[in-house]
Formats: C-alpha cells, sequence, structure tokens
C-alpha cells in the first residue's frame, strides 16, 4: 500500500501508509493513527492496538507542507503545522481507580479543551476516542461505560464553553479489550462545517433511553484544507436509522444499511461544498465486533463499492468493539476533493463555533 495523497500543493495532506518505513520521521508528519504492531514507538503516530482482520498494518497520517512543531500541555502530546494541530492523550483507569469512568472522561477533554484554550482561535475538527470494555457495566447502578463516558465528555464541552449539541466535531467512540482512555484529535484555526445525516437523528438529540447524557458528536464535517481542497470527515458510522438499531444479528444486513448511511452523508456534503466525493473513493477503517464476520463485511462491501474501488484497495478491517452491543459493525471514513465549502456554509460553521 502506497501513499496516496488529495494533492501536493495543499496546505494540509492525507495519506494511508502501509510501509513501517514511510513511518519513521516523515518529512512534515502532522500526526496520525497506525493500526497494527507498534515498531517500539512511531513518532507522530498515536498508536491503535487492535486486530487486523483484513489488509495490512498502516496509518492514517495528515501532513503539512510548513514546518511541524511540537510540544506538551498536560497530558496533551501534540503536534503544530499552521492553523493545524494534532494531540493525542491517554488516562489509565487502573491509575485513577476511585475517580471512575464519566469523571476520568471529564477530565480527558478537560485537558483537551485547555490545550486548545492557549490559542483561542482553536477548533476541535475530528475525535477519536478509545475505551477499554466499552459495552461493559461496572457501576453499581450498572450504568454501561459507553454512557458513563457519554456523560463526562458533555460535562467537558459544557464546562469549557465548547457546543456540545449542533456544531459538536466529528468524531468515534470504539471498544478495546484493555488499555486506557484514549482521545486523539485534529483541531484547525478555522472550524469545519459539521453535517448530520437526514435518516438520523442526530446523536446529541438521542432520547433518555440511549442514557443520562447524549453522544456529543457530529455524524461528518467539511474542513477547507486550503488550496482549493475539501476534506470530508465522517464519523463511526452504523445500521441506524433514526436513533434505532436495524438487523440485529444480521452483519451483512447491518453493512448495507451502514453504506447507505454514509451514502446519505456524502449527498448531505454535496449541499455544501462544490468538492465532489465518491462513496467509492472513501478510505475507511471498518470495526467489526466478532472476527468471524470480517470476511462476510468484506464481501459485502466488495458488492456495494467493487472490489477495483480505492475504498476497498485501501480498506483496513479491526477488531472491536461497538458502541452499542447489538451492533456488529461499524465504519468510518475521509475523503480529500477539489472544492469549496459554499459562502453560507462557511458562515454557518462560524456561527456555530464558540
Amino acid at each position: 500500500m502506497s501513499a496516496r495523497f488529495a494533492t501536493d500543493q495543499s496546505c494540509l495532506h492525507f495519506a494511508r501508509c502501509g510501509s513501517v518505513a514511510q513511518t519513521q520521521r516523515p518529512a512534515g508528519l502532522l500526526g496520525g493513527l497506525w493500526y497494527g504492531s507498534s515498531q517500539g514507538g512511531l513518532d507522530g503516530w498515536a498508536h491503535l492496538d487492535a486486530g487486523i482482520l483484513s489488509g495490512t498494518q498502516c496509518g492514517d497520517g495528515w501532513y503539512s507542507s510548513d514546518s511541524v512543531a511540537e510540544g506538551q500541555s498536560g497530558c496533551v502530546h501534540w503536534r503544530q503545522s499552521g492553523p493545524w494541530l494534532f494531540g493525542r492523550l491517554q488516562l489509565d483507569e487502573a491509575e485513577h481507580v476511585s475517580v471512575g469512568l464519566t469523571a476520568l472522561s471529564q477530565a480527558a477533554y478537560g485537558q483537551v479543551f485547555a490545550c486548545l484554550d492557549q490559542h483561542p482561535e482553536w477548533h476541535l475538527i475530528r475525535v477519536w476516542n478509545y475505551l477499554p470494555r466499552i459495552n461493559a457495566s461496572d457501576t453499581a447502578g450498572g450504568l454501561e461505560r459507553y454512557r458513563q463516558f457519554n456523560a463526562g465528555r458533555q460535562e467537558a464541552f459544557a464546562q469549557y464553553g465548547r457546543d456540545r449539541l449542533a456544531g459538536s466535531p466529528a468524531a468515534c467512540a470504539i471498544g478495546t479489550a484493555t488499555g486506557p482512555l484514549r482521545v486523539y484529535f485534529l483541531a484547525g484555526r478555522s472550524p469545519a462545517l459539521p453535517l448530520e445525516n437526514p435518516r438520523q437523528v442526530p446523536a446529541y438529540h438521542y432520547p433518555i433511553e440511549f442514557g443520562p447524557r447524549s453522544p456529543t458528536f457530529s455524524r461528518a464535517c467539511l474542513a477547507d484544507l486550503g488550496k482549493n481542497q475539501c476534506m470530508l470527515l465522517i464519523s463511526g458510522t452504523a445500521s441506524i436509522v433514526g436513533h434505532s438499531s436495524l438487523h440485529p444479528g444480521d452483519v451483512r444486513s447491518q453493512t448495507l444499511e451502514t453504506v447507505r448511511n454514509l451514502q446519505a452523508i456524502v449527498d448531505t456534503a454535496h449541499l455544501h461544498s462544490s468538492a465532489r466525493f465518491g462513496l467509492a473513493d472513501l478510505t475507511c477503517t471498518v470495526y467489526v465486533r466478532d472476527p468471524r464476520d470480517a470476511d462476510a463485511v468484506v464481501a459485502t462491501l466488495n458488492e456495494a463499492l467493487g472490489a477495483s474501488s480505492t475504498a476497498m484497495q485501501e480498506l483496513v478491517v479491526l477488531e472491536a468493539d461497538i458502541c452499542r452491543a447489538e451492533l456488529l459493525v461499524e465504519i468510518e471514513a475521509h475523503a480529500c476533493a477539489p472544492g469549496q465549502l459554499h459562502p453560507a456554509a462557511t458562515h454557518a460553521a462560524r456561527v456555530s463555533s464558540p
């Protein structure tokens, strides 16, 4: 797998890299997520220790044509280049046993916002959350850990005056078997445009049955990369219509429903930008709960997207838990394309930002 850049002229580039050699101090690496063995630590990369079910170890990297500075703010390790910042932090629950996951999540996001508040112009664009045993219930009241996480996350958004409903960043929350709570994020000096899926209720408007605090994220966002380039960043997407999970126990149907949701988001993006994104051109990361389902998921995606499509050629499938116990597969994706946000969309993004 080779690096595929949006364009050599844009201010921020994206590439999915499949060679470990490419990850060793690459020129202009802002930051990225590495899937597979950490190889003793990779400079600038946030590591996700998840089993690879299809594809090879690889990394999703964001690169800049400008110089890159790095530093640390509290627990946040950050790298900055021009108007872009990539940050990563992890908090080990074993070191904070008396605190609980809700407070730990609030503290993690508090660290993120404290870092960004050092430069008031920074806007949170995309967040990746990984927490162990996401569907377990380990409190006296039996509250699922994902719901505990949501409560802490939303408290931090409110505490720091950030948009916790419309205007919240694109995000995913994925369950790992072990390890610390990890939060990785991409921020920019200009706000991205949050997008919602017309087939789904916004996550921040979920009814109380999904927890005391709703999830704080938008379904996707559009970001202006500069030099006439746009990026579409799609949050973790699953077989949900309205606010209900569909096709319990049927991984093929869940995969197809997820593809329909991805297409709906792509269609929505086209309403707000001159950039044209193709479903088959998305760079996808697929999370599958049961490793035995991986072949069925890949076969279904082959049929839906085409075996020779960019999406399938660069596909990586990882073993992980999904935020709802009945969901078997989740897909997050992003793509770059020439174009610009429409003026009204740019204004809407700025109005919704703090």
